[in-house]
């Protein structure tokens, strides 16, 4: 074999290996993925580009973090944020969410409430028996809402999310360049 087709089939083998390693990290590790809609403004755009990461699928979810999921109601992903856990209670009365009775403050809501009209409400009030036909969200469940509460097709209308079908957790954001940096 001569020296050329030693190097040519040298690279070969990098540029598959290469491959077949990316091919792994993204399948099982990390995953892109395009926002689509204005459910999660203003902290998330229509076209953002986002790294989800899978690990959490090992290492659980929390309240508050934004997850790709396998929509229950198309072949659509949706991203929304986890609100409510396995063996929570949620409830939004006057604007404010209550989760297993304690109140909590959402600030990544504070650009939406600020600009709403006096009087009016950014959620309206519900219960999850209400929205949801359960008392409390049961093992293997999540209670997901969009950001941009009035544009948000969420938990309230397609009731509580199988844990199965998320994809992962949102944790960068690539693009816009000028709005890289960790998803919140």
């Amino acid at each position: 074999m001569s020296k050329l087709q030693e190097e040519i089939l040298s690279w070969g083998k990098a540029i598959v290996i290469a491959i077949f390693i990316a091919l792994v990290i993204r399948n099982l590790f990390f995953a892109p993925y395009v926002v689509k809609g204005e459910s999660m403004l203003p902290n998330l755009q229509n076209d953002n580009r986002l790294i989800v990461s899978k690990l959490n699928k090992f290492a659980g979810y929390h309240r508050f973090d934004i997850v790709v999921f396998e929509a229950p109601d198309s072949s659509e992903k949706y991203i929304k944020r986890i609100i409510g856990l396995p063996g929570d209670t949620v409830e939004m009365k006057n604007d404010t969410l209550y989760i297993n009775g304690k109140a909590y403050d959402e600030p990544y809501l504070k650009e939406l409430k600020d600009k709403k009209m006096a009087g009016s409400l950014l959620t309206w009030d519900f219960t999850l028996n209400e929205v949801a036909g359960k008392k409390v969200i049961p093992e293997g469940y999540v209670f997901v809402l969009g950001d941009n509460r009035p544009k948000s097709k969420d938990s309230r209308h397609f009731g509580l999310l199988p844990m199965k079908d998320i994809v992962g957790k949102a944790v960068f954001r690539i693009w816009p360049l000028e709005q890289a940096g960790l998803v919140q």
